[in-house]
């Protein structure tokens, strides 16, 4: 089931958003970062968000917060952007990722975008196989951003949204 997140949600949802760091970047960013992570400061930054307005959709499975969706107006451009998408690694290959793309795209339709983006670490293989499988394309524009110490390359998808009414 997907629904709007909620400010009950904001613990669940920074120890989802923690563990899926953990399990998605083991091999991109060095182990003490990722150790380091702070599920309290994450679930902080849930809940400032979601009192601002600025509400994730989350998956649920038997009561359980199984992963989210935050999207919007892109930070680029007048397209809409997939802001950040996890699931928590214990409920990887149940169908969440892709209930939740698909319900971000609706919405972001029926915000009136006509495109959408999202941007990925180049490194990130199973994220970037995902989001072709979902039908999103690698665009041109990359980017470079240190996280945790470590120089990586985020490569920008996009996707017509109206191609897929």
């Amino acid at each position: 089931m997907i629904r709007p997140g909620t400010l009950a949600d904001a613990e669940a949802l920074g120890r989802l958003h923690v563990r899926s760091w953990q399990a998605a970047y083991a091999d991109i960013f060095p182990d003490d970062f990722l150790a380091g992570l702070d599920p309290i400061a994450r679930s902080q930054a849930f809940r400032t968000g979601i009192e601002r307005g600025e509400v994730p959709l989350v998956a649920v499975e038997e009561g359980d917060v199984a992963g989210f969706c935050w999207s919007g107006k892109s930070r680029d451009n007048d397209w809409g952007e997939i802001y950040a998408i996890y699931v928590d690694p214990a409920y990887w290959g149940r169908g969440h990722g892709a209930s939740l793309i698909t319900e971000a795209e609706g919405v972001m339709r029926a915000d009136g975008y006509e495109k959408a983006l999202l941007w990925v670490l180049a490194e990130n293989r199973q994220a970037r196989r995902f989001y072709e499988r979902m039908d999103w394309v690698l665009g041109r524009p990359i980017r470079l951003e240190e996280i945790g110490g470590v120089q990586v390359t985020e490569v920008r998808y996009e996707k017509n949204l109206r191609a897929t009414i």
